[in-house]
């Protein structure tokens, strides 16, 4: 079989996989689960096979004309270089592991056939975007992905959080999408095709007559798919869905497609100096600015979530250096430890009955009624800190090494600007990463306290695959040796000068933390919080969500005391509030636009019903009225129609004779 046939078919089995347990999933219910893990396992062996045949060598390259469609045709065809056959394998990896997973996670939910579905065709289309060699069929896999986000975040479609969150997170992303369908129609229009080789060949000849609006276009697309800043705000709100498809979402689909689009035409903004540098302050503004939200979150999944949108940061920040290899080796190892983290949260909160850190922080023993989870989850976690010998340390290094090189002019592929502002803010970022995980860390698995509950132990389908992510979340980092020749040749190895900053600061974050939890611990044993205090019982994290909400204390004139053993109080300050709401970033996207939206449309309404319909209403009421007294001179009765014949007849006579007279 050829490579090109086994590339058509990875994407393909999970798409006959998701028809197949759609109409089957009622029918024969027994087929759900091997329908769901099957074809998304063969797919992923089937993207090994390419990986290995293509070798990070010559790019294969397939293609058909799908229809003639005039000057820019729209072809079928496939493109996979080094950087696609290695994001195909880790999307294969991450789609099986949340697939088996899920067989234990939501074993007893009715909508499970329809949810396993969802699952395998949004691998498909991440898969598409991820081999396509043309914009238009990569457009396809695209707003599938947005589609089926929607349906999986919204899963538990009963609560209003996860009806709110589905919603919140098409319309951000829709809100990018448009400025991107522009930005890819001027790109086509210059090039004179959809082609990705051919749109690249047009801007190394300096045939892109705007590159900096198209590129600023195609940002605005990246930024909503990819959560960065500013239309970041859906993704933490998506936790909303079930946690199997968090770690999907976060860790191998959507977010990454934004990432690996511009990695895939990173030329086309390079093009653009002022596009590399706006890129660089999203990236930069992304990195710090969800990392003290982290810091401050009490919800684990919303932790992680912050936690994906400042790794992303790092992404794009390679992108914004011009340094594609670095932004895709993170993308990589992000990938494994980012699905790890999530899948072990989820063991995490099946265990003790709550997403909140604050109560975890109250159970004692929580880390021994899961074993697994705490083993994995800390190897995650070093790797997410970017602590060696971690595969963190080495793709997070590859990104600040970049910047390095291109803030001291080391190299010239991006503006000077662009380095300096992802080195500095890269920098900062490793204390805040380190200190929200040493954070999620202690709180989760050294709490103090009551016995953690026994909810029983968690399926084998659940806990497998952790140690299966833990694997290339510890030795990823260590091959790179032969990942260069994946890479574009580009050198991988960490550079001195940001391995010691880099570690040295995620050490400082990691020790500050832990003395800021020593210190709050005694205070927390000596003190009872006011709120849980005055109400048994009471989620603490949730008091405190609707109080911060409420922008004012808690249970009435009960002034809510938060959680005194929580480090992210004291590291933050005064911040900690407006970081916990995410800066209020919602708040003012609803007074810009949401709330002038909905005036429109009242305004809309009330001109509809108050003036147009006035209008006809009225033009109307005379014909009715003129209707209605012809009606009621329609007696039936013979006598009064032979007297107003003779009245006309008389009025008539005496007009015609004083007319007469007149004449």
């Amino acid at each position: 079989m050829t490579t090109t046939t086994l590339a058509v078919l990875v994407p393909l089995l999970p798409f006959l996989g998701a028809a197949a347990g759609l109409l089957l999933g009622r029918t024969a219910p027994g087929f759900v689960r091997p329908l769901a893990v099957l074809p998304t396992l063969a797919s992923l062996v089937l993207a090994v096979l390419v990986a290995v045949r293509q070798g990070g060598g010559q790019a294969i390259d397939s293609r058909t004309e799908l229809t003639p469609t005039g000057s820019v045709p729209i072809e079928l065809g496939l493109h996979i270089d080094g950087f696609a056959a290695l994001v195909a394998v880790l999307v294969g990896v991450v789609a099986t592991c949340v697939q088996i997973y899920s067989t234990g996670y939501l074993r007893d939910d009715p909508r499970y056939p329809s949810y396993a579905a969802l699952v395998s065709l949004f691998t498909s289309a991440m898969l598409l975007v991820v081999y396509s060699s043309d914009l238009m069929v990569l457009l396809v896999g695209w707003e599938v992905m947005g589609i089926c986000s929607y349906f999986l975040v919204g899963h538990y479609w009963e609560t209003p959080e996860a009806r709110a969150a589905s919603i919140k997170a098409f319309l951000v992303t829709k809100l990018g999408d448009v400025p991107f369908l522009i930005g890819l129609f001027a790109l086509a229009t210059d090039a004179g095709s959809f082609r990705i080789t051919t749109v690249l060949g047009t801007v190394a000849s300096g045939g892109l007559h705007h590159p900096t609006v198209v590129a600023l276009l195609l940002l605005a697309g990246v930024a909503g798919k990819s959560a960065l800043f500013p239309l970041h705000t859906w993704l933490p709100d998506a936790m909303a869905g079930p946690t199997p498809v968090s770690a999907l979402i976060h860790a191998a689909t959507m977010v990454a497609a934004g990432i690996y689009f511009v990695a895939r035409l990173l030329p086309v903004f390079q093009a653009s100096a002022a596009a590399m540098v706006v890129l660089a302050v999203m990236a930069g503004v992304t990195m710090v600015g969800s990392g003290l939200a982290a810091l401050a979150q009490d919800d684990i999944k919303r932790v992680l979530a912050y936690s994906t949108i400042g790794q992303l940061g790092y992404m794009a920040g390679a992108l914004a250096v011009g340094d594609r290899g670095a932004a895709v080796f993170h993308l990589l190892a992000h990938g494994a430890f980012k699905a790890l983290l999530f899948l072990a949260a989820g063991v995490i909160i099946h265990a003790s009955g709550t997403n909140s850190l604050a109560v975890m922080s109250r159970m004692k023993d929580l880390r021994t009624r899961v074993p697994d989870a705490y083993w994995t989850m800390t190897v995650a976690l070093l790797a997410l800190a970017a602590i060696p010998p971690f595969s963190g340390f080495f793709s997070k290094e590859a990104v600040l090494g970049a910047a390095e090189h291109v803030a001291t002019g080391h190299t010239e592929q991006a503006p000077g600007a662009s380095g300096w502002i992802v080195l500095v803010t890269g920098l900062i970022t490793a204390v805040l990463t380190a200190a929200y995980a040493a954070r999620l860390w202690l709180l989760a698995f050294r709490g103090h306290g009551a016995e953690a509950p026994d909810h029983g132990r968690q399926p084998v389908t659940m806990t497998a695959v952790l140690w299966v992510l833990a694997v290339p979340s510890l030795v990823f980092g260590l091959a790179i040796g032969p990942l260069p020749d994946w890479f574009d040749g580009r050198d991988l190895t960490p550079v001195l000068t940001t391995s010691v900053l880099g570690t040295g600061l995620a050490l400082v974050g990691v020790i500050v933390t832990y003395g800021a939890w020593r210190h709050t611990t005694p205070l927390a044993a000596r003190r009872p919080m006011g709120a849980v205090a005055a109400h048994p019982g009471a989620d603490a994290g949730q008091v405190e969500a609707e109080a911060i909400a409420a922008h004012e204390p808690a249970f009435g004139d009960v002034a809510y005391v938060p959680d005194p053993a929580d480090p992210g109080r004291l590291l933050l300050g005064p911040l900690h509030r407006h970081a916990a709401v995410g800066f209020h970033l919602d708040a003012v996207y609803t007074a810009l636009f949401v709330r002038p939206v909905q005036a429109g449309a009242s305004l809309v309404r009330f001109l509809d019903r108050e003036v147009v319909d006035t209008y006809v209403r009225g033009a109307g009421a005379l014909p009715r009225w003129l209707g209605t007294a012809v009606r009621r001179a329609q007696t039936g009765n013979v006598q009064t129609y032979v007297s107003a014949l003779l009245a006309g007849t008389v009025v008539l006579v005496v007009a015609a004779l004083l007319v007469a007279t007149g004449a």
